[in-house]
């Protein structure tokens, strides 16, 4: 029985996560972490009986206390509660499902504790890469990627045996909006960026797929997990979404990993590694897609990709600044407070305004995070 943790379960991958466990008779749960959504948490403990949850704030661990009375379950709150579920004595395995930076310092306990990752918030090595990648390394703790462009990634350097990888090939299916030009997204509505046209995600991460950002933290991502130049990861707009990703080395062979655009697949072989096992995902018809095309990316329509590359040569703390001032802009454009071509905007003018800092502790990416925001309020709203 491999005893499971998850940060976020009521989110995207979360709830993807326990339809595994559901089917898995060898896979308990431990220990779950929400943010507001305590219906479904509330759900979620009856059916999967962990020890401990966490949520967002007292007030809330208050009232789902009061509507689990009946249970035997520690109810915890905040960063620290975060940090509870991360290190429970009883799990093998984090779910890292949280989004944003939340996720970072209960990701640094959970291997400081010795759990394995499965990790599925590229935000925590966009901007700690530099300490989480080497402290793993340290402590021999595996860090398995979530995402499934990463994971395919993963899996497609299985038994290369040192040989160097030339260059990542990084899908992405162009988003909503792909073929559009800056004019046209003018006016485009929270609605209509919320329409991916192949996967089924959470709102942050549908909207970073629509500008492209999405892709840029994951160039971000890519560089630190599989210890690559930046300039070594290249972008391909694959709008079948079927090739999730692919390793070229030096001899000119290309391994990549195919399947339905569905993320029960990557989360499954994360939890199992390095077993496969038969899931809920339909096989790949190669016959019913017939054809497989590839584009080079509109860094001028989609200028936040770009900025990703900008902010890595920058270095320091610039990925800070650029994740932090994406995640403000995503909350405002949600909440209708900004257009949705000022996203890319507002993160530009955060990379040319906050100030850079080339040593970058914990505090001091903290630091940045909070000067961003600050930034963004001032300038913005």
């Amino acid at each position: 029985m491999k005893n499971v943790a998850i940060l976020g379960s009521t989110g995207s991958i979360g709830t993807q996560t326990l339809n595994i466990v559901r089917r898995s008779r060898d896979l308990n749960v431990v220990a779950l972490s929400c943010g507001k959504n305590i219906e479904l948490l509330e759900r979620q403990i009856r059916e999967f009986e962990p020890r401990l949850v966490s949520v967002e704030t007292e007030e809330l661990a208050n009232d789902l206390k009061n509507r689990i009375k009946d249970l035997n379950v520690k109810v915890s709150f905040g960063l620290d509660g975060l940090c509870e579920v991360a290190t429970i004595k009883e799990s093998e395995i984090l779910v890292t499902a949280i989004v944003g930076m939340l996720g970072l310092i209960p990701t640094i306990e959970a291997i400081k504790a010795g759990k394995k990752i499965a990790l599925a918030n590229k935000e925590t090595l966009v901007t700690a890469g530099h300490i989480i990648m080497p402290l793993a390394r340290e402590l021999k703790v595996p860090i398995l990627p979530v995402d499934s462009e990463h994971s395919a990634i993963f899996q497609s350097i299985q038994g290369i045996s040192g040989n160097k990888i030339e260059k990542i090939l990084l899908t992405a299916s162009g988003g909503p909006f792909r073929g559009k030009t800056l004019k046209d997204l003018k006016n485009v509505s929270v609605k209509d960026a919320l329409k991916h046209p192949n996967w089924t995600m959470g709102k942050k991460i549908t909207i970073d797929s629509a500008t492209m950002v999405n892709k840029g933290l994951e160039v971000m991502e890519a560089k630190w997990l599989f210890d690559v130049n930046v300039d070594n990861v290249e972008v391909l707009v694959h709008p079948q979404s079927i090739l999730h990703s692919a390793v070229q080395f030096e001899d000119g062979a290309v391994i990549g990993q195919l399947g339905v655009p569905d993320m029960e697949l990557p989360i499954q072989y994360a939890l199992f590694y390095p077993e496969r096992r038969k899931g809920s995902v339909e096989n790949l018809d190669l016959f019913k897609i017939s054809e497989l095309t590839f584009e080079k990316p509109d860094l001028k329509t989609f200028y936040g990709l770009r900025l990703a590359y900008q902010a890595m040569y920058m270095g320091g703390n610039a990925a800070t600044v650029y994740n932090a001032a994406n995640e403000a802009a995503v909350n405002l454009f949600l909440n209708e407070k900004i257009r949705f071509i000022e996203i890319p905007e507002i993160i530009q003018g955060a990379l040319e305004n906050v100030k850079a800092n080339k040593a970058l502790t914990i505090d001091e990416i903290l630091d940045t995070k909070n000067e961003t925001e600050e930034y963004i309020k001032l300038r913005w709203m």
